[in-house]
């Protein structure tokens, strides 16, 4: 499901074009506006003509605490109006274009898109650079959809139980630096938190059953089972307790040893149902991958680029056992084995299904965030590994994808869902700020 936003409307116009014909346009445009899911219009129902009205629309949408701004041309209109909307609102803003009429008596009657290139050129020109072009008929959903992102992120709050994992210095990051950005504000806690976090002990047949269902547990001992229902059990109460959005564990060294089995397999199942949990205390990781759940992207995960095959020109994206259940390819022996940390690993087993996949990184390199981005297919492959993995074809050439990730220093995590969810992270970036790699 994609993350609800609230989008203030407006359209503006100018007496001595067609303003009639540009309201016509603009009421039929918000019946179908309001057809779109997960989205609280808030619309100024007559068009802004005059400075005041501009005012006025302004200190509403404020108001309203829109998540974005939709501000159609319905003419060419005073170049105050859309400075007068932003000094106010301040959130990202969609110049909407409309397709010129019919001349009429030989004068052109909407003149929109000068009032696109006016509005645009006056926003950019006062260093407000936030705001997505679109022309046509259609509102550019895409836009929507960065701002879902952006919305799931400043509403976001991560919990960190341990830290990062030990070594992995390229998942660190300064919080007060990721609060500016985005808002999301990060908690840690210390991983005996969530050892002895209580539980509600009724709830532990049903797990396990679940568990005997999902996998084949014939290489594990009882007490492991026990231990996996129990920890996703913890898991849940800690996100419920804690108000968390997403939790990034410090997996390993410690977990196995103190515990009694890593934390893989409950994160597999929980992730199936829709968590975001992330490996190695991957702040940036659980950011990427609620972007992707943002614009309704289901399960996603991590995974690291493995392996790269330059004669057969794929990769494998793979880890120790941590993706969703659900994405088995259901040809496979879908298991929980206990080969890594020295026997306490309990690790999901199995080979992702095939298909289109995008593939997300937000990262942080000195004075810049970027976003990567690239699209692949999951294809078809024997049972060969430990471990959750999926062997992807690119566009580019694998060693192409590769020089991309190494060359600008992209950390080793990378979020993966099936689908195509690029255009709209291009958009997010842009409206951001951030530094697209593609």
């Amino acid at each position: 499901m994609k993350e609800k936003i609230k989008i203030g409307v407006c359209c503006l116009a100018r007496k001595t074009f067609d303003f009639n014909a540009a309201l016509n346009i603009y009421k039929k445009i918000q019946g179908e506006l309001k057809q779109i899911e997960a989205i609280e219009w808030v619309f100024i129902e007559d068009l802004v003509i005059e400075i005041e009205e501009g005012q006025e629309a302004s200190h509403y949408f404020a108001s309203q605490e829109v998540d974005g701004l939709v501000v159609i041309s319905g003419t060419f209109a005073l170049g105050h109006l859309v400075l007068e909307l932003n000094k106010r609102v301040q959130k990202s803003i969609l110049l909407w274009g409309l397709e010129e009429l019919p001349y009429d008596g030989g004068r052109i009657r909407l003149n929109s898109v000068c009032g696109i290139n006016l509005n645009a050129s006056n926003l950019y020109k006062a260093g407000v650079k936030n705001f997505h072009v679109v022309i046509g008929e259609k509102i550019d959903e895409d836009w929507l959809d960065a701002i879902r992102i952006k919305r799931a992120l400043s509403e976001a709050h991560i919990g960190v139980i341990g830290s990062r994992a030990h070594g992995f210095f390229n998942l660190d990051v300064d919080e007060l630096y990721l609060y500016k950005e985005l808002g999301v504000l990060v908690d840690f806690y210390p991983l005996g938190d969530l050892f002895n976090q209580e539980i509600d002990y009724d709830k532990l047949p049903e797990r396990k059953t679940q568990l005997e269902t999902l996998f084949d547990l014939s290489r594990l001992e009882e007490h492991q089972v026990e231990k996996v229902a129990d920890l996703i059990i913890k898991f849940e109460t800690f996100i419920e307790n804690n108000h968390l959005t997403s939790i990034a564990i410090r997996c390993w060294p410690e977990f196995a040893a103190k515990f009694g089995i890593s934390p893989c397999a409950a994160m597999s199942v929980l992730q199936s149902e829709g968590k975001v949990l992330t490996c190695e205390g991957d702040v940036l990781g659980s950011l990427s991958m609620l972007a992707h759940s943002a614009i309704g992207g289901e399960t996603p995960y991590l995974a690291d680029f493995s392996q790269v095959d330059f004669k057969e020109d794929f990769g494998l994206l793979w880890h120790c056992g941590v993706a969703p259940c659900n994405l088995w390819d259901g040809k496979c022996i879908r298991a929980l084995d206990s080969d890594f940390a020295g026997g306490k690993g309990v690790t999901a087993d199995f080979v992702m299904k095939p298909g289109d996949i995008s593939l997300l990184r937000f990262d942080y390199a000195p004075g810049e965030y970027r976003v990567f981005i690239q699209k692949g297919e999951a294809i078809p492959m024997k049972k060969e590994l430990k471990g959750t993995y999926a062997k992807v074809k690119f566009k580019d050439h694998v060693r192409v994808v590769l020089d991309k990730i190494i060359e600008n220093g992209i950390a080793h995590h990378i979020s993966v869902v099936y689908g195509d969810f690029i255009r709209p992270l291009k958009i997010f970036g842009k409206i951001i700020g951030w530094k697209i790699i593609k």
